[in-house]
């Protein structure tokens, strides 16, 4: 006996999804043009004009910044793959001493911009400064200059770790413990169970952290200003406005080397085997015997250098600026109303720029995870490759753009809506993946019975969709709006005249020495990601 199905059961298929309205369609292709336009137009302005960006390229004055910039991705994603992975071994599967301050306290340097503990290192580490005064108590009079390429590695290495510690660390805790423990019962010491076991397991989340790290350090400007290391980034702020094509070939160059890492990453990755999804109630801690103080050592080194060292140095700064202002000495260039103006700059525009990225990708996320459309994943393409586009390319492709169209020059030159569409291309790709995860936990029996009852498709969206999705949404909202807090380069090239976030103001006060100033600034700065990356990162990790 054969039942007669309806003709929409007949056109869909048994298990294909239905078709994506046309309107969700054209927003989706809208949102991909807008976050492929800053890369588009860096490779067009490279071949018109009369440029010559083959020859500039393999010019000394563009290998130069190049290799330089290789050599200190290379050097500080080895090091902090390192570091991150074996910190995570040690607070998740060994008896460490105090292991759970330790899981609070390894992340934290995320809080610190790189150019603030850049500066932290430079004022407390170099002769003169306050390491100078602790160390001449037990005779050493002098350290040695933390300046080029050594500078630049340590800080970057000291500020990026956790990009690698919580993705290991967060799957070394889901790993079952009956193949470690059958393994060490066959007779493997614990470093072979390890390599044997724990590695192919967690390779993936090695490569990811690792990724993370090789690009923030392409991409990264204000650690490598200070240190005055001459990077591809440095080169290209150095010559966006004294050699126009200089600074373009640069960023082709820069551009072209990202996409190459995250090409190679991906088909590194889908070499890997499969790592087994289980949730482990009891993972398997292994016992440091004589390695216990080694250990220890390590750990606490690594907090108290990524942590405490730009800390103190940040708040020492800020106490004898104020000190001295009170006393009569020199009295301070910013006030009380500057720190809160700055302030409220800084959360006004990333408030703004996290709500405008969410609400961006999340048609993308609609067409890619409900009506599994082709356009959809195209458009989910181009968003996540925007985060291998460094803010200073971006800020360079907004700003030649916007002195080159008339129309452009007119209506966005020196308003925010250029800073906050240069806020939502860069960090875009972070709303993405977990609106994407929103949108599939939404289960589609809800909109059946829904449909059912009546609803058309908005109100399915404000009384199904949104409710449920709303803590997805707001977690992907507030790691944009952590990541724009600390956004450099952006905020120093396309913010309008007038208008300074506490990320410039910090950043300005260092280069004119105004120590105390940008001491004052980055303790509020350090206090509002402090709180940001507690609830969005450090709590929501130990809460897995």
């Amino acid at each position: 006996m054969s039942t007669a199905r309806p003709p929409e059961a007949e056109s869909l298929g048994p298990f294909r999804p239905p078709a994506a309205p046309p309107l969700l369609r054209v927003a989706g292709l809208l949102m991909a043009l807008g976050f492929a336009f800053p890369g588009v137009y860096l490779v067009y302005r490279n071949f018109v004009g009369g440029a010559d960006p083959v020859g500039l390229i393999i010019s000394s004055r563009t290998l130069g910044p190049l290799w330089r910039s290789l050599r200190l991705a290379v050097s500080v994603s080895g090091a902090a793959l390192v570091l991150g992975t074996s910190l995570a071994w040690f607070t998740t599967r060994t008896e460490l001493p105090f292991a759970r301050l330790w899981r609070v306290l390894l992340p934290l340097p995320l809080v610190f911009p790189t150019f603030v503990g850049a500066a932290a290192f430079i004022h407390t580490l170099n002769p003169g400064g306050l390491a100078n005064d602790l160390l001449s108590g037990i005779g050493i009079d002098r350290t040695p200059e933390l300046r080029g390429f050594r500078g630049a590695w340590l800080v970057l290495t000291l500020m990026t770790y956790p990009y690698v510690y919580l993705p290991v660390a967060a799957r070394l805790r889901q790993l079952p413990s009956a193949l470690e423990e059958s393994a060490r019962v066959l007779g493997d010491t614990a470093l072979k169970a390890f390599g044997r076991i724990c590695l192919p397991q967690i390779a993936t989340a090695m490569g990811a952290g690792t990724l993370l790290v090789f690009l923030y350090t392409l991409s990264d400007f204000g650690a490598v200003q200070l240190m005055r290391y001459d990077t591809l980034t440095r080169a290209i702020a150095t010559n966006q406005l004294a050699n126009p094509p200089v600074a373009l070939a640069l960023s082709l160059l820069l551009l072209a080397v990202a996409a190459l890492v995250v090409l190679a990453e991906r088909r590194f990755s889908r070499r890997l085997p499969d790592a087994t999804r289980s949730q482990s109630d009891r993972p398997m801690l292994y016992s440091l015997g004589r390695g216990r103080a080694p250990a220890v050592a390590l750990v606490a080194l690594s907090a108290a250098a990524g942590v405490g060292a730009p800390l103190v140095a940040l708040l020492d700064w800020a106490a004898r600026g104020l000190l001295r202002s009170a006393t009569g000495g020199r009295a301070l260039t910013i006030d009380g109303f500057k720190v809160l103006e700055a302030t409220a700059n800084t959360v006004g525009a990333s408030v703004i720029a996290a709500v405008v990225s969410t609400a961006a990708v999340l048609p993308i996320a609609l067409l890619v995870g409900r009506y599994r459309s082709r356009s959809g994943g195209l458009a989910h393409a181009v968003v996540i490759s925007t985060f291998a586009l460094p803010g200073i390319l971006i800020a360079l492709s907004m700003r030649f753009w916007t002195l080159r169209s008339d129309l452009a020059f007119d209506l966005l030159n020196d308003t925010m809506a250029l800073l906050i569409f240069a806020y939502v291309v860069r960090f875009g790709s972070l709303a993405m993946g977990v609106t994407l995860v929103a949108v599939r936990s939404v289960p589609e029996r809800l909109h059946d019975s829904a449909r059912i009852l009546g609803a058309g498709r908005v109100r399915r969206f404000l009384a199904v969709d949104l409710p449920m999705m709303g803590p997805g949404l707001a977690a992907g909202t507030g790691l944009v709006l952590l990541s724009v807090m600390k956004e450099l380069p952006i905020s120093l090239f396309v913010s309008p005249l007038g208008f300074f976030t506490l990320t410039t103001q910090i950043f300005g006060s260092f280069e004119e020495a105004f120590i105390a100033e940008a001491g004052i600034m980055a303790v509020v700065l350090v206090a509002l990601s402090f709180v940001l990356t507690w609830f969005l990162v450090i709590r929501r990790d130990h809460l897995l």
